[in-house]
């Protein structure tokens, strides 16, 4: 071998080495002090990285301020810390609030995937002042419902912002090896200019394919344990109820709640609970609730369900069947056994087994009794980079009726910028007593292209007329659907226009109860303009099968955001058109519909959100308004520190005419410890007269209650 091909050969072989050199973190016996301060030895001698690029709103460009990374571990956690640099340290973004509440602020983020299979990841996110938020991302679904216990500070100075996090090995799932390889992705915003960026840089052909674009980061000696935590629960709730216009007080409730955890391994987690609740969190928004196809979808709000809600993602999920388990599902469940985890290196499976005391249908109590039983049951197998295949089974058992639901799903990654998705699933359900069970089916095929210039989806999905999930979330069975939508991006070298991306999406479908055809054509134009002004504008030429009759449901949609400034921000959705009312002879007409939010944040720790929400609906024969339904909300939260705040709400229904009292203080250490109480009240435009109700022009107290909540986090 001569001597230039010897050289060529090591050079290559160097560069090859090179570029999948792992991150190597500093073992340490000296852990750092959480304050938001870089002064500790082992930030000194911690390995560090820096030249973080751009993906948002283009991809390949130095962010605009430097970012310098440090990590650090010992056996039992690990440790990162961010030097942020900003030449105008005035304009960070960022508040002292609650958990979860930092989008648009300025962040850091960790996105850590602990296993280092391209299958899952976490996501740590940090805003300047320490508060954080936190997720976890599998089957191309984020979900920002987890909660996870980890630690952060961070503080701002002339330089910009330095933050600092500890993430317990504890709160995290990671291989039973001596040597455990994660792989990680680290991220940066900057609210201001809307720019996100991360390192390893995100390769413009791969487009957001995250999980195939991790660096691996390699620990040694990590603890392997056998995690045990208890966490129980008290609840004390005090209602009166409005009876012949006085407040009548109600039987005191009180529940104990108890949710443990057990390990088998580090990465395969046994969890029991008793009479979960939703007491951690308010109660749900209220919504436009009229004139509906299908039923509202409220969010999981549960700790015991939350906690590896991922898992049951799945491959080809639409607005058809967007969840093949939805655990809302599972109404007012006594207890219930959740395992999740891997069982070697490329088997996961999650299962949960709950048993509900509320009946979905008025009848089942009368014929078939009070209790049902939901047997839920996830196993997938990963393949090469991010593609995996699985199957599911779900069912809800009633005595004598049952729901159940069984099939796989998939995803392949056909190329560095493709993937195809598929689902197949099979339900039978035998609806009550009398009536014969009935089979149906629901399947999806999905492909998908995702570049910097381009991003093309296209979807074949039927749902035949009997297939049904009482476990997951359907809007709409009995319909063949084919959907494409292409979006190619354009990114002007200006200040005003940063991005620009038209979108046509072509979907034709066919609804196989009244065997009518039916078309959903939009054209949409999407702008990111100057700083961070976005906006939407959409026209759709659709009209919809309902009841064997064709209606014309074509459209206008407008959307625009904006973070103005530091303290203010603003949402707004206008929709107007054709469209349908739903009933047993529904009729043509047209409506509009208005979304507002608007956020404002005078100091660090005082913000005030603000919504509206307004409906109309006006028959087309005649003009005659059959509707209008305004839903006005605003929340006030004053947040005294990261773990303490005082919040109020007022919220008013104007077609109910009904309005909304709630206030809260919560003190949050970690989730699961708190404390929390609070007050609720119900009013409606009512009076008591003469020995009955009748309509009033001033509010009549219909509810009161009182809620004290005290648990704790009890973790060896």
């Amino acid at each position: 071998m001569t001597p230039v091909v010897v050289v060529f050969f090591l050079a290559a072989s160097a560069g090859c080495l090179f570029a999948v050199e792992p991150l190597r973190p500093l073992r340490t016996n000296t852990p750092p002090k959480i304050d938001g301060y870089l002064d500790d030895p082992v930030w000194q001698e911690a390995p560090s990285i820096t030249g973080l690029r751009t993906f948002l709103p283009d991809f390949g460009h130095n962010m605009a301020e430097k970012t310098i990374i440090y990590m650090a571990y010992d056996r039992e956690n690990l440790y990162f810390a961010f030097r942020c640099f900003d030449s105008m340290p005035d304009k960070i973004k960022a508040a002292i609030s609650s958990r979860d509440t930092i989008r648009p602020d300025d962040w850091v983020c960790i996105n850590l995937d602990s296993f280092n299979d391209q299958q899952a990841l976490y996501a740590f996110y940090i805003n300047p002042l320490g508060i954080q938020s936190d997720s976890t991302y599998a089957g191309g679904k984020e979900d920002q419902s987890t909660d996870l216990v980890w630690y952060s500070a961070g503080r701002i100075n002339e330089e910009g912002y330095l933050v600092e996090v500890h993430i317990p090995l504890k709160s995290i799932r990671f291989a039973n090896k001596k040597i455990v390889e994660m792989g990680v992705l680290f991220e940066r915003r900057i609210s201001r200019r809307s720019e996100q960026g991360m390192y390893p840089p995100l390769d413009p052909k791969k487009g957001y394919a995250f999980l195939t674009q991790m660096k691996p980061m390699v620990y040694h000696d990590l603890r392997q344990y056998r995690l045990f935590e208890l966490l129980p629960a008290f609840t004390y709730n005090q209602k009166q109820t409005l009876e012949e216009g006085m407040l009548q007080r109600e039987k005191a409730l009180r529940d104990f709640s108890l949710t443990s955890k057990y390990g088998f391994t580090s990465d395969l987690i046994l969890e029991a609970t008793f009479n979960p609740d939703f007491s951690q969190v308010e109660s749900d928004a209220g919504q436009v609730d009229i004139n509906l196809r299908y039923d509202l979808f409220f969010v999981e709000k549960r700790p015991f369900f939350i906690e590896g809600h991922e898992f049951f993602n799945f491959a080809g999920a639409t607005d058809l069947l967007p969840a093949i388990v939805h655990t809302r599902a599972i109404i007012d469940p006594i207890g219930g056994l959740k395992l999740t985890g891997k069982l070697g290196k490329n088997n996961t499976i999650a299962s949960i087994l709950a048993l509900d005391e509320s009946p979905r249908f008025e009848d089942e109590v009368d014929q078939t009794g009070k209790y049902a039983l939901f047997p839920i049951l996830r196993y997938k197998r990963s393949l090469r980079q991010d593609s995996y295949i699985g199957v599911f089974y779900t069912g809800r058992e009633l005595k004598d009726r049952y729901n159940r639901v069984i099939g796989p799903d998939g995803l392949i990654r056909l190329t560095q910028s493709s993937m195809l998705g598929f689902h197949l699933f099979y339900s039978e359900t035998k609806p009550d007593v009398q009536t014969e069970r009935k089979s149906g089916n629901a399947f999806c095929l999905d492909y998908s292209y995702d570049t910097r210039k381009l991003r093309i989806n296209f979807t074949i999905q039927s749902l035949s007329k009997d297939f049904d999930t009482q476990v997951g979330y359907l809007t709409r069975r009995g319909i063949t659907r084919v959907a494409g939508a292409i979006q190619p991006n354009f990114y002007p070298d200006t200040r005003v226009v940063r991005k620009i991306s038209p979108i046509l999406t072509l979907i034709q479908a066919k609804d196989h109860f009244d065997n009518l055809f039916e078309m959903r054509n939009m054209l949409s134009l999407n702008l990111l303009l100057f700083k961070n002004l976005r906006t939407v504008l959409s026209y759709e030429y659709s009209n919809e099968a309902y009841l064997a009759q064709k209606f014309d449901t074509s459209g206008l949609t407008f959307t625009m955001r904006s973070q103005f400034t530091k303290q203010l921000f603003f949402m707004a959705i206008y929709m107007r058109g054709n469209a349908i009312y739903y009933s047993e002879d529904p009729y043509p007409g047209k409506g509009s519909s208005v979304s507002i939010n608007l956020t404002f944040q005078p100091v660090e720790k005082l913000k005030n959100e603000f919504s509206l929400r307004y409906a109309d609906f006006y028959r087309k024969a005649d003009s005659q308004k059959i509707y209008d339904y305004t839903i006005i909300r605003d929340k006030l939260t004053y947040q005294v520190n990261k773990y303490l705040f005082f919040r109020g709400i007022v919220e008013y229904n104007s077609y109910r005419k009904e309005m909304l009292l709630d206030f809260l203080a919560s003190f949050t250490y970690i989730p699961g410890t708190v404390i929390q109480l609070g007050y609720g009240s119900l009013y409606e435009k009512i009076q008591w007269v003469d020995g009955e109700y009748r309509e009033s022009n001033k509010f009549l107290e219909m509810k009161r209650g009182l809620f004290f909540k005290v648990s704790y986090l009890w973790r060896l």
